[in-house]
């Protein structure tokens, strides 16, 4: 008997990676006929840093993530997926990826992008797709190719 995954998660940050593992989620939902949800996590930390906080900068922050995911839910419905959601979660990404959403909403596979980190981050605040395959409870596929299995050239921005 093969493997059927009923809900599959794929976090989104608008980085290249994270495009490669929509794009396999997406097909790996229609063969399993799968509810997606795509999970944005603004993380809370980076506005601790700033001085004086600026309930403005969130909305834009929020706005922002809110076009960039709903982007991605055309996309989806476009593809043929009819269940499909998204959520904007606020926090750390890597416990609220590992281990809340994934509780909370029943996932059973999580499919995230490779570090798009240099080495000098991921030696100093670690790799949230390395805690994720770390921590979660249910299975997590690293995407490390695209739709053909081939590493492809990341994108000039």
């Amino acid at each position: 008997m093969l493997q059927q995954y009923k809900s599959i998660l794929v976090p989104i940050d608008g980085s290249f990676e994270a495009e490669l593992a929509f794009r396999k989620a997406m097909e790996v939902a229609k063969r399993n006929k799968a509810s997606l949800h795509i999970l944005h996590v603004i993380d809370t930390r980076a506005f601790q840093s700033v001085s004086s906080f600026d309930s403005e900068m969130v909305e834009q922050v929020t706005q922002k993530a809110k076009e960039t995911i709903d982007g991605y839910v055309k996309t989806a419905k476009d593809a043929g997926i009819s269940d499909v959601e998204s959520t904007i979660e606020y926090g750390a990404p890597k416990s609220i990826i590992s281990e809340e959403f994934p509780k909370k909403t029943n996932i059973d596979l999580i499919m995230i992008g490779a570090t798009g980190l240099n080495a000098v981050e991921r030696l100093l605040i670690g790799s949230v797709t390395e805690f994720v395959t770390r921590t979660a409870k249910c299975d997590v596929l690293v995407v490390r190719t695209d739709l053909d299995n081939k590493k492809p050239e990341k994108k000039d921005d």
